[in-house]
C-alpha cells in the first residue's frame, strides 16, 4: 500500500469512469489519427483501450472530424466499449457543438483551451457557450491551459501591470501567474455558467519541468478541483519518457494529480499505446496502482554469466506479460506479485528473499546451481539445462497457491 497522501478532490464522473482523490489515478492518451477517418480512429482507440488507457481524447477541429467522431463513438459503443471519449476543441468548439448536437451528446468530456476559445468578456462568449452545452448534456469539462497558447489579452494585462510596478517581476514569473490565473478564472466562469464542480477538471501544460511543477503546486494550493497532469511537448524516446516521468513523479509524490498523460512524440514503428505503458510503469513503481506482476532483475556485471542471465530475465518478463491477462481474470491481486531474477551471489539471494518468488543464478566461478526462494525461504535448488522451464513451473504453482483462494 502506498504511503502517499493524495490532495483531497471531489469525485468527477466522466462517462463510465470516476476520477478524484478517492479513486485511482487514471491514465489518459490521445489519438493522432484524423478523426474524420472513423475507421482509423476506432482502430487506434481500441489499441489504447486494450493497453489500459482509461480515457481517450480525439481532435475535433471541423465538420468532417465532428461527423467522424459521431460515427466512431457509435461503433465503439455498439462493440461494448464504454471507455470515455473526450473531444479536444480549439477556436471553433462552440460552433461545432452547436451544429452537431449528436456530437455534444455522444462525447463524455469536452476539453477547452481558454487561450484559444476566446476571453470570457460577455455572457454569449464562445467559452460560456461551450460550458452551457456541457451543462445541458450533463458532460464533464477539462479546462486545459497551455503556455504555448496562453490568453494573449490576459498576458498583456499582467505584463502592463508588471511594467508599472515599483518592483517588477521576471517575465517567467508573469507567465506562471498568467497560467494560474487563466485556469482559476476559467473555472470560476464555468461554475458561474452552471457547471458543477463534480464535472470540472483543470490542467496547466508546460514543457519545462520545473515550471510545470511550480504551476501545479500553486493550483493545488489555490483550489480543490480535480487536476490532470502532463508535461506538454515532452519529446520522444528516452528524453520524452524521462522528462514526463520525472515531472509527474514529483507531483504525484506530493499527492497532486488525479489523472495523467505522458505525451510522447510518435516514433516510426512505435505504437501510440507506449504512452499508456509508461504511465502504468510510473504508477506501479510509485506504489499507486498495480497492473502487472513485477520482475526485479540486476543490471549484470563482470560476475554474471551475461548471456544466460539476460536470456532468462527476458524470458520471464515475456512469460509474465503473456500470462497476465489469464492470471488477472482468474486470480485476484496477482498484479502485486513480485518476482526476482538475479545474476550472481552478491545480491541474488537477498533480492530473491525480498521477492515473493525469486531465483539467484550462478555467476562466474560459482557453483552451477540456482537456488529458488519462495516467501523468503529457500525452497529448491535448480541445476542443468531446464532451469527456465522448472522455474516457470514453480512460478505457476505459486500463483495458484497464493492467489487462487
Amino acid at each position: 500500500m502506498a504511503h502517499i497522501i493524495r490532495r483531497k478532490t471531489p469525485a468527477v464522473s466522466i462517462g463510465s469512469m470516476t476520477m478524484g482523490s478517492d479513486f485511482p489515478v487514471l491514465i489518459q492518451s490521445m489519438t493522432d489519427t484524423p478523426t474524420a477517418d472513423a475507421t482509423a480512429t476506432v482502430e487506434q482507440t481500441l489499441e489504447l483501450v486494450e493497453s489500459g488507457c482509461e480515457l481517450v481524447r480525439w481532435t475535433i477541429n471541423d465538420d468532417a472530424a465532428a461527423n467522424g467522431a459521431v460515427e466512431a463513438i457509435g461503433r465503439l459503443r455498439a462493440a461494448g466499449i464504454t471507455t470515455p471519449i473526450a473531444g479536444d476543441f480549439h477556436f471553433n468548439g462552440h460552433l461545432l457543438l452547436q451544429k452537431h448536437p449528436d456530437l455534444a451528446a455522444g462525447l463524455d468530456k469536452y476539453r477547452i483551451n481558454p487561450g484559444n476559445v476566446g476571453r470570457m468578456r460577455e455572457q454569449d462568449d464562445p467559452f460560456s457557450a461551450m460550458i452551457k452545452i456541457a451543462v445541458d448534456n450533463g458532460k464533464a469539462v477539462r479546462i486545459g491551459v497551455n503556455w504555448g497558447s496562453l490568453d494573449r489579452d490576459l498576458l498583456a494585462e499582467l505584463m502592463d501591470r508588471n511594467t508599472a510596478a515599483a518592483s517588477p517581476s521576471s517575465v517567467r514569473q508573469i507567465i506562471m501567474d498568467a497560467i494560474v490565473q487563466s485556469a482559476l478564472e476559467s473555472a470560476r466562469r464555468a461554475i458561474e455558467c452552471g457547471l458543477p464542480e463534480e464535472k470540472l477538471v483543470l490542467s496547466a501544460k508546460l514543457s519545462v519541468l520545473q515550471d510545470m511543477v511550480e504551476v501545479y503546486e500553486r493550483l493545488a494550493r489555490e483550489c480543490d478541483y480535480v487536476l490532470h497532469l502532463g508535461l506538454t511537448e515532452a519529446g520522444s524516446g528516452v528524453k520524452g519518457i524521462t522528462a514526463s516521468s520525472a515531472a509527474l513523479a514529483i507531483l504525484l509524490q506530493k499527492g497532486i494529480g488525479d489523472t495523467i498523460r505522458v505525451s510522447l512524440t510518435p516514433e516510426p514503428g512505435t505504437a501510440r499505446s507506449r504512452e499508456v505503458a509508461v504511465c502504468q510503469e510510473l504508477l506501479q513503481s510509485m506504489g499507486l496502482r498495480y497492473f502487472i506482476a513485477s520482475v526485479t532483475s540486476c543490471p549484470g556485471c563482470g560476475r554474471t554469466k551475461s548471456a544466460y542471465f539476460q536470456e532468462l530475465s527476458g524470458s520471464i518478463r515475456e512469460y509474465v506479460a503473456l500470462r497476465m491477462p489469464v492470471w488477472r481474470a482468474q486470480y485476484k491481486g496477482v498484479e502485486q506479485l513480485k518476482i526476482a531474477v538475479m545474476g550472481c551471489v552478491v545480491n541474488g539471494p537477498g533480492e530473491s528473499r525480498h521477492a515473493d518468488i525469486g531465483i539467484s543464478l550462478p555467476g562466474r566461478a560459482e557453483d552451477p546451481s540456482a537456488p529458488v526462494y519462495i516467501d523468503g525461504e529457500k525452497s529448491v535448488v535448480l541445476k542443468g539445462e531446464q532451469i527456465k522451464e522448472e522455474f516457470i513451473a514453480l512460478l505457476e504453482n505459486y500463483v495458484v497457491r497464493r492467489f487462487g483462494g
